[in-house]
């Protein structure tokens, strides 16, 4: 894989307890449609925005259900080297999840968490072309992915370290402290800031999705049977948000331009 693509978010999988249902969700919300993939030992459907994949969806594995793990989104950042990216990641404090695994044909990933217990994924593609520049996200695609910490200022270093990212503007929120912007380049890939006391659970990463109006969206989550549990709201720059729950429990958020 081209250096170009090192630490790049370049594939989605959601994990939950009815792939089915989690397809006609997003289907009927974002406009994604859906290709089988045969290329694995367990079923496994690949997301598509206009023909485009962009992550998948797979019934939750065994040792995360049995783990009390919920429905949730993961993404995919690439590596020079899965291997060794999580030998560093252990030797960083972090935990590799599930080992290094290749795929065939398409190349390997690893499950890791970093320092502080949020998880992620990393993956090396088979193939050595390098990807074009993203630019600007466009509707149905992934557009900002954000990690809620108990020390952004020690993940951020971690991540910098593994993945080369690099700070951007880091904004001060007033109470809710400093929200780091990083990416690489001209690039932006996300946020980082320390989650609030009342805001449940340990540290993790949140990912948006880009939609044409997010107040409209919210209507069509809840008439779906999924939750809002935040927004909609404006964002500096102009920018709504808002954070919801799909039916089978998996956290997500949308994001359209101002």
């Amino acid at each position: 894989m081209a250096d170009d693509n090192r630490g790049r978010f370049v594939w989605y999988d959601l994990m939950t307890g009815d792939p089915k249902a989690a397809e006609d969700f997003y289907g009927r919300l974002i406009g994604w449609g859906t290709q089988a993939w045969e290329g694995g030992d367990r079923p496994y459907t690949m997301w598509t925005n206009r023909e485009t994949p962009l992550g998948g969806v797979m019934e939750m594995p065994d040792e995360v259900r049995e783990a009390g793990g919920p429905p949730h989104w993961m993404a995919y950042v690439a590596v020079d080297d899965v291997r060794a990216t999580a030998a560093k990641v252990e030797e960083a404090g972090g935990e590799v999840l599930h080992e290094p695994t290749d795929i065939p044909g398409a190349g390997s990933f690893a499950v890791l968490s970093d320092p502080q217990g949020a998880a992620f994924a990393v993956y090396h593609s088979a193939s050595e072309e390098t990807q074009d520049p993203p630019g600007q996200p466009q509707v149905g695609q992934f557009s900002w992915n954000e990690l809620a910490t108990s020390d952004y200022k020690s993940a951020f270093a971690f991540y910098s370290e593994l993945f080369g990212w690099e700070p951007k503007e880091a904004m001060d929120m007033g109470d809710a402290g400093i929200y780091q912007i990083y990416g690489r380049g001209e690039e932006s890939y996300g946020g980082m800031f320390n989650k609030p006391d009342e805001m449940p659970g340990p540290p993790m990463w949140l990912y948006y999705i880009k939609v044409d109006d997010v107040n409209a969206s919210v209507e069509k989550v809840v008439a779906l049977g999924g939750q809002v549990i935040n927004g909609p709201m404006e964002v500096p720059g102009g920018d709504f948000i808002a954070q919801c729950v799909d039916p089978q429990g998996a956290l997500f958020a949308l994001h359209s331009s101002g």
